[in-house]
């Protein structure tokens, strides 16, 4: 996702309490940059925020934790968070990384009951398929701090990236419990007793949808 800078973005990063500007001194011990102990998700790449503002506050029994590296999408997620969940919410926590170099931050201690990844970047490229968020290679960091029987919730509106993401998927031996080429043709059938019964729909999500593109929507569960 391209973005213009935000001049005003590192300045309200730095006040907000949420937000970790430096995330290494969390390593294995994450569950303290909350106000409680909860159970903890992860959302890598947050884009404008809309997720984990509405999933954090329609579920403040769990903690979660959104990464992304350019300031000016943070400063963006961080206003979405204060509008969502005001000024100081205790179970959603943001931070700046690399989310290739991810297991400098996080690790066996800190347990992740799953993960969501959403519209990341497709890297078309063969020379860059390796900065893909599903490329084994990232597969194999979530790994160490996904817990047994986690799972990996993934959409995209790139047919060739859900196609290669889950052949990713079954190479690091994840099991796939849910596959779905058209997410929101299949809610109107089935609206529960699926993973994504309580689909949050991100800001691009909303804008492809409209455009009348297919989501597609895959779960990758740890074994």
């Amino acid at each position: 996702m391209h973005i213009r800078p935000k001049p005003w973005a590192k300045q309200e990063l730095k006040e907000a309490r949420f937000f970790m500007d430096e995330p290494k001194l969390y390593y294995n011990r994450w569950q303290e940059a909350f106000d409680a102990t909860r159970p903890m998700y992860l959302e890598l790449g947050c884009g404008k925020g809309s997720f984990i503002a509405w999933i954090a506050r329609q579920f403040p029994q769990y903690n979660f934790l959104a990464i992304d590296l350019i300031d000016a999408m943070l400063g963006l997620t961080k206003r979405k968070i204060e509008e969502t969940c005001g000024k100081h919410p205790g179970n959603v926590r943001l931070t700046a990384y690399d989310i290739t170099r991810i297991s400098d931050i996080l690790g066996e201690g800190d347990p992740i009951e799953g993960i969501y990844i959403h519209f990341c970047n497709p890297w078309p490229k063969t020379r860059t398929w390796k900065k893909r968020l599903t490329h084994p290679r990232q597969l194999v960091q979530y790994k160490t701090f996904l817990k047994p029987g986690g799972f990996i919730r993934f959409k995209t509106d790139n047919p060739d990236l859900y196609a290669v993401s889950k052949k990713y998927f079954r190479e690091e031996s994840f099991a796939l419990s849910f596959d779905c080429d058209d997410l929101y043709r299949f809610l109107e059938d089935t609206p529960t007793g699926h993973p994504f019964e309580h689909n949050i729909a991100t800001e691009h999500e909303t804008m492809f949808h409209h455009q009348g593109m297919a989501i597609h929507a895959v779960e990758a569960i740890k074994q």
